[in-house]
This record gives C-alpha cells, sequence and structure tokens, in this order.
C-alpha cells in the first residue's frame, strides 16, 4: 500500500520546479547562440530532462511539460493559459530565460494523482 503523503511531501513547490527547469535549460542551451535546425533537438532535450527531473522527486502528480524558443528578432510573443484544477494541491511554475540571441520559456503544470 502506498505511504500516505502530507504537507511539502505532496505539494507542488515552485521554487523547487524552477530550479529544475532552469537547470533543464541550461543543460540544453547554455552559451549556445540561435540556431533554426537545433530548436526541435533544443526544446526535446529541456522537456525530457525537466520530466525527468520532475518524476524522480516521487511526488504524486501528473506532468505537463511545454517550451518554447523563439529567435530574439524585435517580434512578439503572447502566451496565455488557464486551467481548471484544484488551488490547494495543483500548480504551475513558469521560466523565462534568454541569452544574446534567442528566448526560451517553459511551462510546467503539476496535477495532483
Amino acid at each position: 500500500m502506498d505511504e500516505f503523503q502530507t504537507g511539502e511531501e505532496a505539494s507542488f513547490v515552485v521554487d523547487e520546479v524552477s530550479s529544475i527547469i532552469k537547470e533543464a535549460i541550461e543543460g540544453a542551451i547554455g552559451g549556445n547562440a540561435y540556431q533554426h535546425s537545433k530548436v526541435n533537438q533544443w526544446t526535446t532535450s529541456v522537456v525530457e530532462q525537466t520530466l525527468s527531473q520532475l518524476t524522480k522527486l516521487g511526488k504524486p502528480f501528473k506532468y505537463i511539460v511545454t517550451c518554447v524558443i523563439m529567435q530574439k528578432n524585435g517580434a512578439g510573443l503572447h502566451t496565455a493559459s488557464s486551467c481548471f484544477w484544484d488551488n490547494s494541491s495543483d500548480g504551475t511554475c513558469t521560466v523565462r530565460w534568454e541569452n544574446k540571441t534567442m528566448y526560451c520559456i517553459v511551462s510546467a503544470f503539476g496535477l495532483a494523482i
């Protein structure tokens, strides 16, 4: 039988998730300049690494991770999300990362099981 988890053990901790996302971005993109041919590889790496580390936390959540990489060229980008969930257990974390040539926006959603 599964052990009953309470408090922080079973909660979506935004600071913890934010650190995981930042590490995944740095690991995948790091100091690279924007290259169109690498974007698919980078986005896949960021979401898979983030998902892998979130799963290793062993918390009772289903996760959704999205990643957008955009070249810095003066164009605008607007995003929005809306969720119908339990605010006491579910959560989201969005990280905006940038370097001189690109933006990377990663969102992770945690839905309690």
